[in-house]
């Protein structure tokens, strides 16, 4: 008998090992196979050690294409967009701006906006761990706030993070060009934009995305930027009108766009590199981006279409301008709910701010008289505004927790909800409470900038250059 055990034992090794049990199990008499298979019932049912981070390929390549995608928006999506819509002696001087923005602020973020924005503990301000980038960390998955109470881990490397990062930093100022088209000194606007980022755009990053910052902590959804982007800009852009002054002629004077084929060749690339600006804001090829892909198509076509018909019904012809401006007040409205939002909370919000962005640009600009050239506090501070307010009353937390971003609220109240239309009645004063800080700190900052800057060196160009144009006289160059 034991010899016939013996002949078939390795047989019946092979066996059951291929069916996946330990073939070192037959090997054993009863009692210690019983032993073991107990063990390994016990070790199956017991939870899991949490994973150590590592770095995945695949979320790494979606943040270099969407790191590459935001730059696009500003060059040469923002330069096209805006200079189309300035006259034709103004075109580079317009174009010349977004760009020296780039090269300014990738300069000054190396140096120190990054880590004012995105290192320390500080509730209000980072510290200086990464002047000048010294000890980025590029060989382990970078955790944002590590070292303090709620850290967020990343599965990316630290670099790709300051990059993605940068380039919200840089369009953030170039969007503020657009209130005062036609009549800043390119000097002026150099000092402006370096000192408003240090004293207003990386605070209030820290403030809102960082897990130290204050807001973090009071919980304002801004999935991508519209508080620390948009509203920000577009409070900046009107303070800097109000300051500054009117075009000399306005409101008389037509001031028509030169090229609007540029204008809708850049916004057509700010559609596109949104992508990556709000579902890059998942920091993963998952399916939260997904969805916030699918929540800033829909919200953007559904504005175009709110501010088409606005324009229709009132104006009695729908106009190129009308569309690609309303295209992007819906992107800028779905920027802070992209990752918290449906579909169908997507398309309402991108209606509603179709509409009212069309309102703000035309009508509410005549009623207070203020010159807001392009309109940047129309679209992006007026849009920013409605979805910031929105995402207090249409976020989901299935889809918020789609990647467990909100496991630890839920484990601590199994039916936490995140928006107003779930039940969280609190959501929305949340969100007004981040808007008012965001607001009253940029509108003072900005207004003691421009101030200063305007008795150390003046911020208008001289009434001939304004007439004649500033490509010739800022920069000895035309279009022909």
């Amino acid at each position: 008998m034991n010899r016939l055990f013996l002949l078939a034992a390795p047989m019946m090794a092979v066996a059951l090992g291929l069916a996946g049990l330990p073939a070192d199990a037959l090997a054993q008499d009863p009692a210690a196979a019983a032993a073991a298979a107990a063990a390994a019932a016990a070790a199956a049912a017991a939870p899991a050690a949490p994973a150590t981070p590592t770095i995945n390929g695949g979320d790494t390549a979606w943040m270099l294409v969407s790191t590459a995608l935001v730059l696009m928006m500003t060059i040469p999506g923002l330069a096209l967009f805006y200079g189309g819509m300035v006259r034709k002696m103004n075109v580079l001087a317009t174009v010349m701006q977004s760009f020296a923005i780039t090269c300014l602020i990738s300069v000054l973020w190396y140096v120190i906006g990054y880590s004012l924005a995105f290192t320390g503990q500080g509730a209000y301000v980072g510290g200086l761990d990464r002047l000048f980038l010294n000890g980025l960390n590029f060989a382990t998955p970078f955790i944002l706030g590590e070292g303090g109470a709620s850290p967020v881990p990343t599965t990316i490397p630290e670099p790709i993070f300051m990059m993605f990062q940068m380039t919200f930093a840089i369009i953030t100022p170039a969007l503020i060009t657009g209130a005062f088209a036609d009549r800043m000194k390119f000097s002026s606007l150099l000092v402006f934009t370096a000192l408003w980022s240090l004293v207003v755009y990386s605070p209030i990053a820290h403030w809102v995305w960082h897990p130290a910052g204050f807001l973090f902590g009071l919980g304002v959804l801004d999935f991508a930027g519209g508080t620390v982007v948009h509203i920000n800009a577009g409070v900046a852009g009107l303070v800097a009108a109000l300051v500054i002054g009117k075009r000399k002629g306005y409101p008389k004077e037509a001031f028509m766009p030169h090229n609007l084929v540029l204008s809708l060749i850049g916004a057509s690339l700010l559609w596109v590199g949104w992508f990556g600006f709000n579902a890059g804001s998942a920091l993963t090829a998952g399916p939260r981006a997904g969805m916030a892909m699918a929540a800033t198509h829909i919200a953007t076509a559904g504005a175009a279409i709110g501010w088409l018909l606005a324009e229709w019904a009132t104006k009695g012809k729908p106009s190129v301008l009308g569309i690609i401006s309303g295209a992007v007040a819906g992107l800028v409205a779905v920027t802070p709910a992209a990752g918290f939002v449906d579909p169908t909370g997507a398309v309402i919000i991108g209606l509603i701010a179709g509409v009212v962005c069309f309102w703000s640009a035309t009508s509410l600009k005549k009623m207070l008289g203020y010159d807001d050239s392009l309109d940047a506090f129309g679209v992006h501070g007026v849009g920013g505004l409605i979805g910031a307010l929105l995402t207090g009353v249409f976020a989901k937390i299935s889809v918020s927790n789609s990647e467990n971003g909100f496991a630890a609220l839920l484990a601590a109240d199994p039916k936490a909800t995140l928006g107003l239309l779930e039940g969280n009645a609190s959501a929305v004063w949340i969100q007004v409470q981040g808007i008012a800080w965001t607001v009253g700190w940029c509108a003072i900052a900005t207004f003691v900038l421009l101030k200063v800057i305007d008795v150390v060196m003046g911020l208008r160009v001289d009434e001939d250059v304004e007439r004649d144009g500033l490509d010739l006289a800022l920069h000895g160059e035309s279009i022909h």
